[in-house]
């Protein structure tokens, strides 16, 4: 349960057009964060005649690394079709969305391969001025990475960057302190019902496909709960 103190509930509303330029881009970390951490703002956009360049860092394929039916390359293969018909959901042209290939679960923060993802992000996001990526708190390594990734894409472009929560909702309380950040909250109450079936879209993630690995990830219902809001989060460092 989410206190209702909790710093992220209490952001100032804002229109998407006043937070964010016409061309912008988006790095998930994973198949799914597209839809939860931003989809109804991805859907707006969308709406509004701007859709943003989606890429998604890593393959996806550590989910279920026990099951024998599901190898590692095909199930890769399902959740890159898990996410285009999210991105479809959402209204995102599908030459809007790119998938990196990271390996899930090993996605670089440093080194030779960050900067090989960074400078490919850059390219893809070469006119946006701004990237959205997960929120530099987000307690899970492929999150941390998205960010590092994706703090470089925006320094080599010029670009602002903005980080949206996922796992950070989970936390009890932002570890950043109020004097040191900025934020809003972007209305998306009309694109819910496309923003619920996006996330539905990842059958994986949700227990509906692989069967033989018991100990296989599935999203939890009090997690997708903290995502059915009429609101999104952006914020970045003051």
């Amino acid at each position: 349960m989410l206190s209702p103190a909790h710093p992220f509930l209490h952001l100032p509303m804002a229109d998407l057009d006043t937070v964010l330029p016409r061309k912008f881009c988006v790095l998930a970390p994973h198949p799914d964060d597209e839809s939860l951490g931003c989809g109804g703002l991805i859907a707006e956009a969308c709406a509004r005649g701007r859709p943003p360049v989606v890429a998604i860092l890593t393959d996806g394929a550590g989910s279920h690394p026990h099951s024998r039916i599901w190898p590692r390359a095909r199930l890769a293969s399902l959740r890159a079709d898990e996410v285009r018909a999210a991105a479809a959901c959402l209204g995102l042209p599908p030459d809007q969305l790119v998938m990196l290939g990271a390996p899930d679960g090993g996605a670089p923060h440093e080194g030779p391969a960050a900067a090989a993802l960074a400078a490919r992000l850059a390219a893809l996001a070469a006119g946006c001025g701004a990237i959205l990526t997960s929120w530099r708190h987000d307690p899970h390594t492929d999150h941390a990475a998205a960010w590092a990734i994706a703090h470089e894409a925006a320094r080599l472009t010029g670009a602002t960057l903005w980080e949206y929560p996922v796992w950070g909702w989970t936390l009890p309380e932002t570890p950043l302190s109020p004097s040191a950040w900025t934020g809003v909250r972007i209305e998306v109450a009309a694109h819910l019902p496309a923003k619920r079936r996006a996330i539905a879209a990842h059958r994986s993630q949700h227990g509906l496909v692989v069967t033989d690995d018991p100990e296989g990830f599935t999203l939890p219902p009090a997690f997708l709960a903290l995502f059915d809001r009429p609101f999104e989060v952006l914020v970045r460092p003051a």
